[in-house]
């Protein structure tokens, strides 16, 4: 048996097994849920999609382990507006996915993942804030999407690094353990920015809604989970340059 490490996140480390299947091992207590729902939602997600995503099934318990089939490609560093068509009709037919049948299928429901987002929200308060020489736009988007919607099935940490594609096609979606009733702006937050004008129509033609607005705003915020993420396992480093970033959002 060969085992190549693929990498490590957050939540797990990732091994590929003989060329043909990849375990995912959650790297603390908490990242096991994420793995676990995983393995609940996906297998029935699959076949609603119009992208290959992982069918992962737990093989481990103690730390937690999820096996599933090989994906191939590499990670997106950018894309074209012929990718950015693909994802944004993608992101419509997952946001679309009826929610009772989502949550019956493992995704947290919407009044747990308001609970998370306001508790997520409260820390940045207490914690990022009072650390910016000018809290007030931050401030700003953060009350703004605190009344933004949690309505819609998410994939809820939709990057490059979880984008898949082979000779410029995309090949697969990978890395669901953030999964949940969330805001549909927040998946759209890489595709929609970054990657020029012609993109971010493609885009928005294909969702067939403009969501720009608030996922600038989420796009602002995102460096607050890395500060409280540094502050709570002692990387003095990741904090520095997350506040650097909240500094110029």
């Amino acid at each position: 048996m060969t085992r190549v490490p693929l990498g490590s996140g957050w939540d797990s480390d990732a091994v590929l097994v003989d060329g043909r299947r990849v375990e995912r091992t959650a790297r603390r207590p908490g990242a096991a849920a994420g793995l676990r729902r995983e393995a609940e939602l996906l297998p029935w997600l699959a076949d609603r999609l119009p992208l290959p995503v992982p069918r992962p099934v737990v093989v481990g318990g103690s730390p937690l382990v999820v096996s599933h089939g090989f994906l191939p490609g590499t990670a997106l560093v950018a894309l074209d507006a012929e990718q950015g068509a693909v994802l944004g009709a993608f992101l419509r037919l997952l946001h679309a996915v009826p929610m009772d049948e989502a949550v019956a299928h493992g995704l947290p429901a919407p009044e747990i993942t308001r609970g998370w987002r306001d508790a997520a929200f409260d820390r940045f308060v207490a914690d990022v804030l009072p650390r910016l020489p000018d809290p007030g736009p931050l401030t700003s988007r953060l009350e703004r999407l605190r009344a933004a919607p949690a309505s819609t099935p998410v994939h809820g940490d939709l990057r490059g690094d979880h984008v898949l594609a082979v000779g410029g096609r995309i090949t697969g979606v990978i890395d669901w353990s953030d999964a949940r009733a969330g805001d549909p702006a927040k998946d759209l937050v890489w595709p929609l920015l970054g990657h020029g004008p012609a993109v971010a129509a493609a885009v928005v033609e294909a969702y067939g809604a403009d969501l720009t607005a608030r996922a600038d705003d989420w796009r602002a915020v995102a460096p607050c989970y890395a500060v409280v993420h540094g502050l709570d396992t002692g990387d003095d480093a990741l904090v520095g340059a997350s506040l650097a970033q909240l500094a110029v959002a």
